[in-house]
């Protein structure tokens, strides 16, 4: 029960953080800058054609939300920096609490904070032509929390190891950006050469992308089937959230041990 206290007294303290500074204007203003403009742009000037009535920006809206969890995520555990640099990590670290029940609490408080994030993308998925039930943004926020945690785990493992603010800043760049290109959050899979597919494949939130894919087009006239025959979507849904679920437990292994490690 400790261990539990634990978890949710640092999970409460990363929301209140979150909605304190204010982030959340400034966080929902890269997602939108994406599908407001590059994507209605770029929607001007092609149209998914191998499938009927999905339209550019249908397309790219799963992408979009894979992309706020994604930078929302990785970004969340540049507290574990702010918090050693002013020593509030030393101070938690000397208390007789499991570190691993820290790290836990991190995590869950990161992809939460995801979670708010893409709630604001799916009431904004009307301007993408896309109209949620509430089943649909149910399923798409259970995916976004499932995303959130593995690439919040990331974000933290890689943390837990820093000393410096900048290191981990051009780690993260160096990280983000090819794992969001890669996911086919812009592009299908199927259209990429072969030797980027590989490197799609091994990227964990392609899988998060084509699952988010297979909820959101089967809210659209074309139906997911038709989609897949496409080549819009390129595993059906249980592979998908089996691929994810695995690449959320490994990083959340390694980010308890690597925080259990931390000195």
């Amino acid at each position: 029960m400790r261990d539990v206290r634990v978890v949710y007294t640092i999970w409460l303290r990363e929301l209140k953080v979150f909605l304190r500074d204010g982030r959340i204007i400034g966080t929902i203003g890269q997602p939108l800058l994406y599908l407001l403009i590059l994507g209605q742009g770029i929607a001007n000037g092609m149209t998914i054609n191998r499938a009927p009535g999905v339209s550019y920006l249908q397309f790219m809206f799963p992408g979009i939300l894979g992309m706020s969890v994604l930078f929302t995520s990785m970004f969340s555990a540049v507290s574990i920096i702010w918090d050693r640099e002013f020593g509030f990590l030393k101070e938690v670290l000397v208390a007789p609490v499991s570190r691993r029940a820290v790290a836990l609490g991190k995590v869950l408080g990161g992809a939460t904070v995801a979670v708010f994030q893409a709630t604001v993308m799916v009431v904004v998925a009307p301007f993408a032509g896309i109209y949620p039930s509430p089943r649909m943004a149910v399923e798409v926020l259970l995916l976004c929390f499932l995303i959130g945690v593995a690439m919040t785990s990331l974000g933290t493992a890689i943390a837990a190891r820093m000393r410096s603010m900048q290191a981990f800043q051009m780690i993260m760049n160096f990280l983000v950006m090819p794992l969001y290109f890669l996911s086919g959050a812009m592009f299908p899979l199927t259209s990429a050469p072969d030797w980027m597919q590989t490197l799609m494949v091994l990227d964990p939130l392609t899988y998060g992308v084509d699952a988010l894919r297979h909820v959101v087009l089967s809210g659209v006239d074309s139906p997911v089937g038709s989609a897949r025959l496409a080549g819009l979507v390129r595993w059906d849904m249980l592979t998908d959230v089996s691929i994810l679920g695995l690449a959320a437990a490994l990083p959340v292994g390694v980010a308890t041990v690597q925080f259990n490690r931390t000195v």
